[in-house]
C-alpha cells in the first residue's frame, strides 16, 4: 500500500462527505490510523444506504482496501487436555475476562 494512494482515497471520502452529509473528518488520522478508517467507512456506508448516497460506496470501498483490509478473527482457540486439567493452568485460562489486557486510544 502506498501511503500517497491511501492520502488521496482519504481525501476524496473527505470531500464528498463534507459536501453530501456536512461531515467533517480528518484526511491524515483517516489514511494513517486503521480503526479511525474503518469508523469513517462504516459512517459512509450507513449514510450511502439510509439516505440513497451510492457515490459514497466506491470511495469507502478504496479507503478500506489500502487502509483497513478486514480483521481476521481466529474462531477457537484450543488448549491441550493437559492444561485444562491441571488446576492452576485451568484457573489462568478461564479468568481471561478480569485481566487487563488494554484498550484502544
Amino acid at each position: 500500500m502506498s501511503q500517497n494512494q491511501a492520502f488521496a482515497a482519504a481525501a476524496h471520502l473527505h470531500v464528498l462527505l463534507r459536501r453530501k452529509t456536512g461531515r467533517v473528518t480528518d484526511t491524515e488520522w483517516m489514511a494513517s490510523n486503521a480503526d479511525y478508517a474503518r469508523a469513517i467507512v462504516r459512517f459512509a456506508r450507513d449514510k450511502a444506504h439510509s439516505e440513497g448516497m451510492a457515490e459514497l460506496l466506491p470511495l469507502a470501498d478504496r479507503l478500506e482496501s489500502l487502509v483497513a483490509p478486514p480483521i481476521a478473527v481466529p474462531l477457537e482457540i484450543k488448549m491441550p487436555a493437559s492444561a485444562i486439567t491441571s488446576g492452576a493452568a485451568s484457573a489462568g485460562a478461564t479468568d481471561i475476562s478480569t485481566r487487563y489486557i488494554g484498550r484502544l486510544r
